[in-house]
């Protein structure tokens, strides 16, 4: 029902009256004299904060009113009669929620009253028990309700005043974005004019194709086969590995005690990563790890269909509901998907960006040059997937080709430049593979408990009504079995829990090769028998005949160094293998591959002329099945050390019969031994260590030769060697040594054999590991007790803070937060530290549980992508340390309620307002600042910070604004500036008019001008 059609039952005049009651009576005159501050709904409505008039029951009385005027007109009620106390209910809560709203009545009007209606029906409770006929009612009251909401909202004194304001502000952004648009606009005379419109032709190409994923078990009967990506993309975190194992060791810059050096950690953040899909928008070259099915591909494909949604929606073509807006950073980007597996499938050469589109099978024709204007431009997301899938020998000319294209495309200005995304399997490539070029080099983290939860009601949801009863069985399973729990931690298994438990009605195998030999029965015989496919080809084999056929593809793929084939190969290969197979023998061989290949559920067709694996984990498997059914157990052995073979050998194991399983350990610790040096031999113990949990049945004698052969390479050297030896899992425990054992082994001093043992115990998340780790909680090196902090969301929350967070000396420590629970534990404990680090996972709940704590902080680092407000900061707090890489909701300008504030951090940010700038200015104890070069370009002239006596500007590979530096900054004593374009000669002429000036630090800068300087001004570079 229309608001207006409402509107005949509910007369605005004596309707509008009763909605007024919702909002507070306005002062007299215009609000001229004020600051012009938005003005947020919480402060108008009347039943909240100091001006209220209505309580919760009044509002439910007028809501009341609302619907038994409706129901006075003559004609059909809108809704049955029974459930009008419901509807009442439901209308009272919504009504209420308009004081939970987290906008101004500026942006109010804005949205329009459907858009308003529907914010508030997103912030109350969902509807209980209504009818479709309550439903559409209620939906339609609330957008009248709004209507009239917003027209009193016009109607108030202050509000065209700050309307104005609004106005000019939004006039002012949209001619900046204008002059933007026409700087990236190519000229006619220098570009192709046929460009947008190719532009508009792929990106609706790319959205059509990366737009859905398949998940695992969904295709049952009435499942759909495949969700839209935008419903099941579920963004996980991405943290830089190295930095988690030695936090303490980032010793940059200054950060909290002025000239002490007491405390170090500059942009941490830089380091640290956070959402997977917001990565690209602080680094521009990232190295991306996980294992297989983390994920990895399914990022390419969020990031491919973002860019593209942000494409339709800058050209006005869509509102980009869905969309997230945290991915508008891809604005104007486009995007190039380069998987591996494809571009080498005859070993060719690489391709050009010319040939980027006709590599993938891309049908579209561009116009001449057009890759090359675009990387040229700077407007590039390549995304380079699979160093894993193609062999090792192959992957250093894969570093050469993107070298190449580094060295002519890497661009970068003030608006940025080409974003760079590769994607590995964790070990395939050493650590810093890509460091020297510039690349972050992160890590997909294991889906945490939440995520989980999540993933799991959103596949039950997917799966269809049928499936709904098996959701919370299920996730009660995952939180009492360890066994499932372990192995649900990345989306594939998670896909395959699911689907296992709703098609065996509850009951799941124990074990990963029980959950794929399950997973294969459900999709080779029972997927078409529950669809009622019955044989569309002609064909009906068995599960035995099918996976024999199979996996001789998967050894070929394995033994080949590949994951993708032909697909005139691969049906030579099954043609070749059926005459051998009686049960298939019968049948014509084509026709038999034709049926593997659209009804197994284990193949598929990329493209029109190859095949692969819908998940290369399917391929490890059976390959690793048609090596031990084949024995050739010499070709398992010969690549022990590889890793694409890692989960092969595994799997081997879980095949094999007892005494091939001898067979296979004697022959891994043979080789071992002929090892060629130390990081080769740890390889192969660490992946016969962990093959012993696939093994069905394994003699003491064995399992104790591998562990001790595995001991003599503890203490590991490295957190690399540390993470691969806690992959052992709950066993290597007992081969850690204790504080009191450590020697200090070859090249590691005793805190840094420390740190190597500790790392590895953090990362086996068994609570086995508890008890080792609190015996180093009470070390006094920094870099261990960073270590466990950082361990803490791996571990059941309450246990690891009784046995380990309450036991660690604070001097120094960053507390990292991110989870309530968390939260919760530091509260209960009466924990009060002097520097927190939040980081995402913390709820509007968790930050204002949070403030007792903050209270009594010195320091507060806020991570990306944090949701916060300084309003969870309490009035009397003694903060003289905020670094920020997420803006609080307030803005910068209400800092000036931190009064101790000494140094202030901030990065990643868009342009300042003005209003934040002078906010800034009111700071009166800041004397340290650390921002972006381009942030700082949208200080004001009228806009100087004497005070600020230290300033560390990241220049983002720009020329450093050293003019409005001196002029912003006239106190100024020292100047560090990092991240310059090396291309570029620096004048730091400009710098002369500092009389305080004592020294200038610009790391690998080429300058000039230095002779303006006082001789007094030591610079460095």
């Amino acid at each position: 029902m229309e608001p207006a059609l409402i509107g005949t039952r509910l007369a605005s005049a004596a309707i509008g009256p009763l909605l007024r009651k919702l909002l507070v009576k306005d002062g007299p005159g215009a609000g001229l004299t004020g600051d012009r501050k938005p003005v947020r709904l919480s402060r108008l409505v009347s039943f909240r904060g100091e001006q209220r008039t209505l309580t919760d029951k009044d509002v439910r009385k007028l809501a009341a009113t609302l619907v038994e005027r409706s129901l006075t007109d003559p004609g059909e009620p809108p809704f049955p009669a029974d459930e009008t106390e419901a509807l009442t209910d439901t209308l009272a809560a919504t009504l209420v929620a308009l004081g939970d709203l987290d906008m101004d009545d500026v942006q109010a009007v804005r949205l329009g009253h459907r858009d308003l209606a529907r914010h508030l029906r997103a912030a109350a409770p969902a509807p209980d028990g209504l009818s479709t006929d309550s439903a559409l009612f209620l939906d339609s009251l609330v957008e009248w309700a709004c209507l009239h909401i917003l027209n009193f909202f016009t109607q108030r004194s202050t509000f065209v005043a700050r309307t104005l304001v609004e106005q000019t502000r939004g006039q002012a952004e949209l001619i900046a974005k204008v002059d933007e648009l026409i700087r990236r606009t190519p000229r006619v005379d220098g570009g192709d004019p046929r460009d947008a419109a190719f532009e508009r032709r792929y990106l609706a190409y790319l959205a059509k194709k990366h737009g859905s994923l398949t998940i695992y078990g969904v295709d049952l009967r009435d499942a759909p086969e495949k969700w839209p990506l935008d419903v099941a993309y579920l963004s996980l975190e991405a943290t830089d590995s190295w930095f988690a194992e030695q936090a303490a060791a980032i010793q940059a810059t200054e950060w909290l005690d002025l000239g002490s050096g007491r405390r170090t950690a500059f942009h941490r953040d830089d380091l640290l990563g956070g959402r997977a899909d917001q990565v690209l928008a602080r680094h521009d070259k990232v190295l991306l790890r996980g294992i297989a099915g983390s994920g990895k591909t399914t990022l390419v494909q969020w990031l491919t269909i973002s860019a593209a949604a942000e494409h339709e929606n800058q050209d006005g073509q869509g509102q980009g509901q869905g969309q997230d807006a945290s991915m508008a950073y891809l604005r104007d980007r486009i995007p190039f998907v380069l998987p591996l597996r494809t571009l080498t499938r005859h070993g060719e050469r690489l391709p050009a960006p010319e040939r980027f589109l006709s590599a993938v099978g891309c049908p579209l024709t561009a116009p001449e040059g057009w890759a090359d204007r675009v990387l040229a431009a700077g407007r590039g997301l390549i995304l380079v997937d699979g160093i894993d899938e193609i062999p090792e020998a192959e992957r250093d000319r894969a570093r050469r080709w993107l070298r190449d294209l580094l060295d002519t495309y890497d661009t970068y200005d003030a608006q940025g430049g080409n974003r760079w995304l590769v994607t590995s399997r964790p070990t395939a490539v050493r650590d810093d593979w890509l460091s020297s070029d510039g690349f972050t080099e992160l890590t997909l983290s294991p889906m945490s408990a939440a995520e989980v939860t999540t993933f799991v009601r959103r596949w039950h949801q997917a799966a269809g009504p049928g499936a709904a009863p098996y959701e919370q069985p299920l996730l009660d399973a995952l939180r009492t079995t360890a066994d499932v729990a372990q192995l649900a931690t990345n989306p594939l298994m998670c896909g395959l829990i699911c689907a296992l438990h709703r098609s065996r009605r509850g009951f799941l195998p124990r074990g990963r090769k029980p959950l794929y030999d399950a997973a294969l029965s459900m999709l080779l015989s029972r997927r078409d028998r529950e669809r009622d496919m019955g044989t569309p080809y002609g064909i009906e084999l068995g599960e035995a005949p099918q996976i024999r056929l199979i996996q001789r593809l998967a050894y070929w793929l394995t033994l080949n160094g590949r994951t993708q084939m032909d697909r005139s190969h691969a049906e030579s290969v099954v043609r070749s293998a059926v005459p051998a197979i009686t049960e298939a023998a019968a049948y014509d061989p084509g026709a038999v591959f034709t049926h593997l290949l659209h009804r197994s559920g284990l193949l598929r067709e990329p493209t029109a002329d190859t095949v692969d694996f819908v998940h290369r984990t399917f391929q490890d498997y059976l390959a690793a099945k048609a090596l031990v059914d084949d024995w050739h157990i010499g070709v398992l052995v010969a690549h022990a050390a590889d890793d694409q073979w890692e989960d092969v050998i595994r799997m081997a194991v879980g095949h094999a019969r007892p005494r091939e399983c001898a067979e296979i350990f004697d022959e891994l610790l043979k080789r071992a031994d002929a090892a060629p040096d130390r990081r080769t031999q740890l390889r192969i113990l660490v992946v016969a260590a962990t093959a012993l949990e696939e093994a069905t049945e394994v003699s003491p004698e064995i399992r104790e030769r591998i562990l001790a052969r595995t001991a003599e390479v503890i203490p590991p050297r490295d957190a690399e060697e540390a993470r691969e030896l806690a992959s052992v899992g709950r066993a290597v425990l007992d081969l850690l040594p204790g504080p009191d054992g450590l020697t200090g082994g070859p090249g590691l001093r005793h805190d840094e054999e420390a740190l190597m043992v500790v790392t590895t115990a953090s990362h086996i998340t068994d609570d086995a590991a508890l008890p080792y780790l609190a015996r180093f909680a009470r070390h006094d090196d920094l870099g261990i007790r960073s270590q466990l902090m950082w361990a803490w969301s791996r571990f059941d929350t309450r246990s690891y803070a009784e046995e380990i967070i309450a036991q660690l000396d604070p001097d120094g420590l960053d507390f990292t937060l991110s989870s309530d629970a968390q939260v919760h534990e530091l509260v209960r404990l009466g924990l009060r530290p002097e520097f927190l680090d939040l980081r995402v996972g913390l709820s509007d709940h968790g930050m204002a549980a949070l403030g007792p704590v903050l209270a009594t902080a010195g320091s507060l680092s806020v991570a990306a992508d944090v949701s916060w407000s300084l309003e969870s900061v309490p009035v009397e707090n003694r903060l003289r340390a905020l670094h920020m890489a997420s803006r609080p909701r307030e803005g910068l300008g209400s800092l000036t309620a931190l009064k101790e504030l000494a140094v202030l951090s901030f990065y990643g940010f868009d342009a300042l307002s003005e209003q934040e700038w002078s906010g800034l200015r009111m700071l009166e104890r800041m004397q340290r600042l650390l921002m972006d070069a381009s942030t700082l370009r949208s200080c004001p002239d009228t806009i100087r910070l004497p005070r600020v006596r230290s300033l560390h500007l990241r220049a983002e590979r720009l020329v450093p604004p050293f003019a409005l530096m001196a002029r912003t900054f006239p106190g100024l004593h020292r100047l560090v500036v990092t991240g310059i374009h090396h291309s570029h000669t620096h004048d730091l002429a400009a710098l002369a008019s500092l009389e305080h000036l004592a020294r200038v630090s610009i790391p690998g800068a080429d300058v000039t001008g230095t002779e303006h300087l006082p001789p007094t001004v030591q610079v460095l570079t």
